[in-house]
C-alpha cells in the first residue's frame, strides 16, 4: 500500500478536491447565466423588430388608404404619385414583417390584395375599391394577431428553456454538492480513522487490556509517527511492569526469611529460653514483636498485590455473597467488637470470582475499620440493579476530599488522615479493590449516600460464564 503524505498535504489535498465540484458548479452557473443573457437579448431584439415592423405596417396601411381615397376624389397625377409611394412603402413593410413571421398564407393573400389594389387608377366602382381596402385592412389585422401569437409562442419557448435550464442547474447542483460532500467525508475519514486507532491504542495502554493493533500502512506520516511512539511506550510500560512485578515478588520473598528469624527470636525471648527478662526488656520485646507483626502484614499485602497482578482471567461462578460477607466479618471480629455492622444482602447469589470478590470485601472492610469513626456503624449492602451486582461499603467519619478521589485508587497512594490503628499502610488496599473489580469487568467509585459520610460502591456485571 502507498503511504499517504503528511497531515498538511492530506488536509490541503482534501480541501482542493472538495473545491473541484464547486468550481465546476460555479463555471456551469456562469455558462447558463451567459446563455440566459444571450437568449434574452435575442428575444428582446426579435420582439422589438417585429413590433416595429407591425407599427410601420399600421402606419403604411393608413397612408395607403388615405392616398387612394384622395385619388378617387381628386384623380391628379400628384396624388397618384403619393398613392404609388404609399403602395411601395406598404409592400416593403409587409415584406419585412412576413420575413420575420412564418405566416405564408396570410402574406400570400396580402400580396394578392395589393396586386388588386395596384390597379386603383382604373377602378371606377367605389364599392369595389372599398372592398379592396377592407380586405387589406383585414389582412393587416390578421398579421397583428399573428405577431401577438408569435410573440406569445416565443415567450413560452423561452420560459420552457428557462425551466429546463433551472431543472438542469438544480440537478447539477445536487450532484456536484453531493460529490463535494463525499470527497469531504472521504478526506475526513482518512484523518479520523488513524486518530480513532490512536485513541484505541491509548485506551489499551491506559487499561493494559489486549494487544496493540499492527502499525498502520495508510495514514498521514505524523500520525504514523505518533502510533510508533505509542507502540514504543506500550513496550516500555510492559518492561517496567515486569520489573515492578519482579521487584515486588523478590522483595517480599527476601523479606520473609529475615522476618521469620526475627519472629522466631522474639518468640524464644518471650518464652525465657535464653533467660529471664526484666520489665524494660519485656517492654522492648513487646515493641519489637508488634513491629514484626506489622511488617509481616505489609509483606502479605505486597504478596497479595503481586499475585493480583499476575492473574489474567477471572473465574466467574455463581457465588454465595452472604457466605463471603460473613467469613470476612468473622476475620475482623476483634476489630469490629466496638462497631455495629449492618449487613443487607438482597441477592445472596451473584456471578463473580470468589477470590477477587473476597479480596474486595477484605480491603473495603479493612479501610472502613481503619478510617471510619470509632464506635460508629459500618454498612455492607449487596443488591442487583439493571443486571449489575452492587456492593456498597459505607462508614461514618471525615469525608474524602474531592481532589483526592482522582488518585484514591492508584497503587501506593495513602490518605493524609491518620488510621485508627496507627499503622502506616502500604497504599495498596483500594488499588487492589479497583484491580479486582476491573478483572471482573466492573469498577469502583466513591458515591454520596444519605446514611453515611463515605461510601465505596463496586459494580460487577452479571453474566454467566
Amino acid at each position: 500500500m502507498v503511504q499517504l503524505g503528511s497531515l498538511r498535504q492530506l488536509t490541503l489535498g482534501s480541501f482542493v478536491l472538495a473545491l473541484i465540484p464547486l468550481i465546476a458548479l460555479l463555471w456551469q452557473s456562469q455558462s447558463d447565466l451567459a446563455k440566459v443573457g444571450q437568449m434574452t437579448t435575442l428575444e428582446t431584439r426579435y420582439v422589438v423588430d417585429v413590433v416595429g415592423d407591425m407599427q410601420r405596417l399600421d402606419g403604411a396601411v393608413v397612408d395607403l388608404e388615405r392616398s387612394i381615397r384622395q385619388y378617387a376624389v381628386i384623380r391628379t397625377e400628384k396624388v397618384a404619385t403619393l398613392s404609388d409611394n404609399a403602395l411601395d412603402q406598404f409592400a416593403v413593410a409587409a415584406d419585412n414583417l412576413c420575413q420575420a413571421l412564418s405566416v405564408q398564407r396570410t402574406c400570400e393573400r396580402l400580396s394578392e390584395q395589393l396586386g388588386d389594389l395596384s390597379d386603383y387608377r382604373i377602378i371606377e366602382d367605389q364599392l369595389l375599391l372599398n372592398a379592396y381596402l377592407a380586405n387589406v385592412s383585414r389582412s393587416v389585422s390578421q398579421l397583428r394577431d399573428d405577431v401577438e401569437l408569435a410573440i406569445s409562442e416565443r415567450v413560452k419557448v423561452q420560459q420552457d428553456d428557462l425551466n429546463a435550464m433551472q431543472a438542469k442547474q438544480a440537478w447539477s447542483t445536487a450532484m456536484l454538492v453531493s460529490v463535494s460532500l463525499l470527497l469531504i467525508l472521504l478526506g475526513s475519514q482518512l484523518i479520523v480513522n488513524p486518530v480513532n486507532k490512536l485513541k484505541q491504542i491509548i485506551r489499551i495502554v491506559a487499561h493494559q487490556q489486549g494487544d496493540l493493533p499492527p502499525l498502520s500502512r495508510q495514514a498521514p506520516r505524523e500520525l504514523i509517527d505518533v502510533e510508533k511512539d505509542l507502540h514504543w511506550l506500550y513496550d516500555r510500560l510492559g518492561q517496567l511492569e515486569h520489573i515492578r512485578t519482579a521487584l515486588l515478588r523478590h522483595a517480599a520473598h527476601e523479606l520473609k526469611t529475615p522476618l521469620a528469624s526475627i519472629k522466631e527470636g522474639c518468640s524464644l525471648l518471650s518464652e525465657n529460653v535464653v533467660g529471664d527478662l526484666n520489665d524494660p526488656q519485656r517492654e522492648i520485646l513487646s515493641l519489637l514483636s508488634s513491629s514484626t507483626q506489622r511488617l509481616n502484614t505489609l509483606i502479605e499485602k505486597l504478596l497479595d498485590y503481586n499475585l493480583l497482578l499476575q492473574q489474567a482471567q477471572p473465574d466467574i461462578v455463581k457465588t454465595d455473597a452472604k457466605k463471603l460477607v460473613d467469613a470476612c466479618l468473622g476475620d475482623y471480629a476483634l476489630a469490629l467488637q466496638e462497631r455495629e455492622v449492618t449487613v443487607s444482602v438482597e441477592n445472596s447469589h451473584i456471578w463473580a470470582d470468589e477470590e477477587l470478590f473476597r479480596r474486595i470485601l477484605d480491603n473495603l472492610v479493612s479501610n472502613a475499620v481503619a478510617h471510619g469513626a470509632v464506635g460508629r456503624p459500618i454498612n455492607v449492602h449487596i443488591y442487583l440493579d439493571n443486571n449489575f451486582a452492587i456492593l456498597d461499603v459505607a462508614n461514618r467519619g471525615k469525608r474524602i476530599a474531592k481532589e483526592s478521589v482522582a488518585t484514591l485508587f492508584e497503587p501506593f497512594t495513602r490518605g493524609a488522615e491518620p488510621r485508627n490503628d496507627n499503622v502506616i499502610g502500604t497504599g495498596l488496599g483500594l488499588s487492589i479493590v479497583a484491580d479486582c473489580a476491573r478483572l471482573m469487568h466492573g469498577d469502583v467509585q466513591v458515591v454520596d449516600v444519605d446514611y453515611a459520610d463515605v461510601c465505596f460502591r463496586v459494580t460487577i456485571p452479571q453474566q454467566e460464564k
